[in-house]
C-alpha cells in the first residue's frame, strides 16, 4: 500500500469499526437525564444500550456473509444510509418503545461499518501486516471513546440530548458519501456465488475449536467491558456525585489509555507473539478488576477506582487486536463470514449483560466488578483450553 492510500483506507476503516462506540459512549453522559425525561427505571434506560447492542451483533451476522458474495462496497453504503435515517428518528422520539426499536436499527445498520471494515483490512494484508493495521485502527478507533462521551456531555450542558443523534445522523451521512468514495477491494473472483454455502460457514467456524476460542475470548472480554461502559455513568454519577461533564472526562481519560496501549500490538508485531500479549493482557485484567470489589467494597476514593478501571480497560486494545487478528488469519478467503461471527461474539453477551447489572441497583459498584470479574476469569479459561493447545502444539 502507498503511504496515502494507507492513510485514507486507516481514517475510513477506522471510523467505520468506531461505529460502535459512536453509537453507545456519545450519549452515556445522557443516561440519568434521558431516564428522567422517559420516566423510566434504570435497567430500561440501559436496555437503550443493550437494543443497540443487539443490533451490531446481529447486523454483522448478515452484513458479514452478504460482503463475502456481493463485495464491500453496496451493503456497506446501504449500511450507512440506515444509519443515518434511524438516528434522525430517535431525535424526534417520545416513546421509550419507539427509541428501543430506533436503537436497534441504528445498530443493525451501524454493524455494516464494524463487520466490513475489518472485512476489507483482511483483503488487503495478512499475517504480521494484518495485526498492525488491526491495532493502527483500534488507535484510531480509541479516539471514539475519548471524544464520544466528552462531546456528548458538552452537548447535555447546551442543549437537549437529542442532539447527540443529530451529529450521529450527520456522521452517518459523512461516511455514506465517504463509501462512495472507496473502491471495491473484493473482486468479483473473490466472491462466494451461494448464499447457502456463506451461511452453511458458520457451524464450520464453530465446530472448529481454535477459532472457537477466539469467540469466546472477544465474548467474554468485551462483556466486561460493556458491563463498566452500561454501568459507569451511574457509579461516577450516582454514588460518586461527579456531573456529567466531570464524568465525559473520566470516560474519555480511560478511553485515551486503551487508545495508547492499541498501539502496542503494532510496536512489538512480528517480535513478541500474540498469543503472549493475549495471556498476560487477560492477567492483567483479572487483578484489576479483583482489587476493583474491594476498593468498591471500602467505598475507596474516587481517584482509586478511576486508576483501577483504566488498568482493567487498558488491555482491552490489545485482547481485541491480538485475538481477531489471529482468529481471522486462519480464515482466508472466510474473512467476512468470520469478521462477523468474531464481531458477533464481542457484543451479544455485553449487550445482554448491561442491564442485569441494573436490577442489582446502583447504591454500589460491587455487582459491576463481580461480573467484570467473571467474565475475565471465562475469557482466561477460553484461551488456556481453546488458543494456547494449539500454539503449544506448533
Amino acid at each position: 500500500m502507498s503511504v496515502k492510500y494507507r492513510f485514507w483506507m486507516t481514517i475510513f476503516l477506522g471510523i467505520l469499526s468506531a461505529m460502535a462506540p459512536l453509537a453507545t459512549d456519545m450519549y452515556l453522559p445522557s443516561l440519568p437525564i434521558m431516564q428522567k425525561e422517559f420516566a423510566i427505571s434504570t435497567s430500561l434506560i440501559q436496555l437503550t444500550l443493550t437494543m443497540t447492542m443487539l443490533g451490531m451483533a446481529l447486523g454483522q451476522i448478515f452484513a458479514g456473509p452478504i460482503s463475502d458474495m456481493k463485495g464491500r462496497k453496496m451493503p456497506l453504503l446501504v449500511g450507512m444510509l440506515v444509519f443515518m435515517l434511524t438516528s434522525a428518528i430517535c431525535i424526534v422520539a417520545t416513546n421509550i418503545t419507539i427509541f428501543l426499536a430506533a436503537r436497534f436499527m441504528q445498530g443493525f445498520a451501524g454493524a455494516c461499518g464494524i463487520v466490513i471494515s475489518r472485512a476489507i483490512a483482511r483483503d488487503i494484508c495478512n499475517g504480521p501486516e494484518l495485526t498492525r493495521f488491526f491495532s493502527i485502527l483500534m488507535m484510531v478507533n480509541g479516539l471514539a471513546p475519548i471524544l464520544a462521551p466528552v462531546v456528548g456531555g458538552q452537548v447535555v450542558t447546551l442543549a437537549s440530548w437529542r442532539y447527540v443523534f443529530a451529529l450521529l445522523a450527520l456522521i452517518g451521512l459523512v461516511m455514506s458519501i465517504a463509501t462512495m468514495i472507496y473502491k471495491e477491494t473484493l473482486p468479483e473472483e473473490r466472491r462466494i456465488t451461494n448464499i447457502l454455502r456463506t451461511i452453511m460457514v458458520f457451524p464450520k467456524l464453530v465446530k472448529n475449536k481454535y477459532f472457537l476460542g477466539h469467540c469466546l475470548v472477544q465474548m467474554f472480554v468485551f462483556s466486561a467491558f460493556f458491563i463498566y461502559i452500561g454501568s459507569s455513568s451511574f457509579v461516577f454519577q450516582g454514588i460518586y456525585k461527579v456531573s456529567p461533564q466531570i464524568y465525559s472526562f473520566i470516560f474519555g481519560f480511560i478511553g485515551f489509555g486503551i487508545m495508547a496501549a492499541g498501539g502496542l500490538p503494532a510496536k512489538f508485531a512480528g517480535r513478541v507473539k500474540d498469543e503472549m500479549m493475549l495471556r498476560y493482557s487477560l492477567l492483567v485484567q483479572m487483578l484489576a478488576s479483583l482489587a476493583l470489589i474491594g476498593a468498591f467494597y471500602v467505598q475507596a476514593h474516587v481517584v482509586l477506582i478511576v486508576g483501577l478501571l483504566l488498568l482493567m480497560a487498558m488491555p482491552v486494545s490489545i485482547v481485541g487486536t491480538a485475538s481477531f487478528s489471529m482468529g481471522l488469519s486462519s480464515q482466508g478467503r472466510n474473512a467476512g463470514s468470520a469478521s462477523a461471527l468474531l464481531g458477533f461474539s464481542s457484543m451479544i453477551l455485553g449487550g445482554i449483560m448491561m442491564p442485569v447489572v441494573g436490577l442489582f441497583g446502583t447504591e454500589s459498584g460491587v455487582p459491576m466488578a463481580i461480573m467484570m470479574l467473571i467474565s475475565f476469569l471465562l475469557t482466561i479459561y477460553a484461551n488456556e483450553s481453546m488458543i494456547m493447545p494449539a500454539h503449544r502444539g506448533k
